[in-house]
């Protein structure tokens, strides 16, 4: 299998950042890891072994990157306008430094999203933002309302970066548009802590006629890495 490490300096975080790749071909899918973790967990959680032979045979290619949840939702030393602020540094991240590095590499006309748990918020609020740039998000027992992380603070920055929120009044033909093209799948669990959030979101959804596929698994201890390697294994 091919694997690549990839370190910068990010002008936009001001700091090193890392990421590694997996696989050499087919659709390109950026990872996010679950809170506060970092970039090496899908492989650290046998997450990259359980699709292997789909990345070795260019099914796949995986781009994992780092986490800034420390510095940024789970960041209480700073009040919660610059979390937010944080937050939206990190998506510019993502967009400017990490997507150049994907289509360098790969020239694939789809790309994708995926996360569990807290990583599936990223995964699904990105995906969500950009509707143009991702084609596609796979969400495994993702937690979609962040708006408890700031002890109240609100202001459009929260806004139009929680997803049931601004999915639940979206009347702009150019995202509904794109959403209703694009493949999103929520994955999660009877017994998952985070089954009422995607049951929302997945409801929020079908109200504006936007195609996707909420997936229940009927499996014991949902929320944790073996049901997840399962679900990349169907969904990827």
């Amino acid at each position: 299998m091919n694997r690549e490490y990839h370190k910068w300096y990010s002008e936009r975080l001001g700091r090193e950042m890392e990421l590694l790749v997996f696989g050499h071909s087919g659709v390109p899918a950026i990872v996010f890891p679950s809170s506060q973790a970092r970039f090496h967990e899908f492989e650290d959680r046998g997450m990259v072994a359980s699709i292997g032979h789909k990345i070795d045979n260019g099914e796949i290619q995986l781009y994992c990157v780092d986490s800034l949840d420390a510095e940024s939702w789970y960041n209480r030393n700073v009040p919660p306008s610059w979390r937010i602020a944080r937050q939206i540094q990190y998506q510019e991240y993502i967009l400017n430094e990490v997507l150049p590095l994907v289509r360098l590499k790969n020239s694939d006309g789809h790309l994708i999203s995926l996360g569990c748990s807290f990583g599936g918020y990223h995964a699904v609020n990105i995906a969500l933002r950009h509707p143009d740039v991702f084609t596609g998000f796979l969400s495994m027992s993702g937690a979609f309302d962040v708006s408890n992380f700031l002890h109240g603070y609100y202001d459009q920055d929260v806004y139009f970066n929680t997803p049931p929120h601004y999915v639940a009044n979206m009347s702009d033909p150019w995202y509904l548009d794109r959403y209703r093209q694009n493949t999103y799948i929520l994955a999660t669990g009877w017994d998952d802590q985070c089954l009422g959030q995607n049951q929302h979101l997945s409801n929020l959804f079908s109200r504006h006629a936007v195609r996707h596929q909420l997936a229940i698994w009927d499996s014991w201890n949902s929320h944790d890495w073996p049901t997840w390697q399962r679900m990349m294994n169907v969904y990827l």
